[in-house]
């Protein structure tokens, strides 16, 4: 399993919100590339996301986006915002190598369909989740829709990954919702990434040992110093 570090953008800082609250905001680094930089040649993956632009539905924090880009000089994975074809050709464009589309899978199928269909392998499909309904809009609104269900509706697409998020464990390192991304992994037929509220090695080792769990997105647990990044990829196999 992959460990993946995470860098929220909100004002071209680097922070964390609690159970995905604007309102509870805590700022981890006012140079995200630098952050980015330190990671460089460690994780086989970045995952940025700008925080602004989910809520918007517009990217926002291109410029911090593309000079993480070039100061991580590796895989990028990228979403906030990402509701059109021209803003995930724009991510692309940015030094991206995964965008993830999250409110566009529930509205906008079809978008998603055809991005994967002319970039397969490009798109991570984020299954954000409060008690079990995929929220939307930055999180801030609650669809009717499952997060299996959604999953499963996208049989047969070429997807990179699905993205599983608990809302209410995401930024709490209370520890991930581990049978619920097992249990996607299980029943989606897509590799899963873990995220929200990894806060431990244990977690690690826990997510790891389940099958089709590709990789681990980590955030504050680093940021708050619980375990450094080549703590975590040692017990995490990559």
């Amino acid at each position: 399993m992959i460990v993946v570090p995470a860098i929220d953008l909100l004002g071209g800082k680097a922070v964390r919100l609690h159970q995905g609250r604007y309102e509870q905001v805590t700022v981890f680094d006012d140079d995200p590339p630098a952050r980015a930089r330190g990671w460089s040649g460690k994780a086989a993956r970045l995952h940025v996301v700008d925080l602004e632009g989910a809520r918007a539905g517009r990217a926002v924090q291109e410029e911090c986006v593309r000079a993480i880009a070039r100061a991580f000089g590796g895989p990028l994975q990228v979403g906030g915002g990402v509701r059109t074809r021209a803003a995930f050709e724009g991510y692309l464009a940015l030094g991206a190598d995964r965008v993830v589309l999250g409110t566009a899978a529930v509205k906008d199928p079809e978008l998603v369909r055809a991005l994967a269909r002319d970039y397969p392998g490009k798109v991570v499909l984020a299954v954000d989740a409060k008690d079990g309904m995929v929220a939307t809009d930055g999180w801030e609104k609650t669809s009717s829709v499952s997060a299996i269900d959604l999953a499963r509706s996208y049989a047969g697409v070429a997807l990179a990954a699905l993205l599983y998020t608990d809302v209410a464990r995401d930024g709490t390192r209370a520890g991930p919702n581990v049978e619920a991304t097992a249990k996607l992994a299980r029943e989606s037929g897509f590799a899963v990434i873990a995220s929200g509220g990894i806060g431990s090695l244990e977690d690690l080792r826990t997510l790891s040992s389940h099958a089709g769990i590709e990789s681990a997105i980590v955030g504050r647990a680093l940021y708050d110093g619980a375990f450094t990044l080549d703590e975590a990829i040692a017990v995490s196999g990559g």
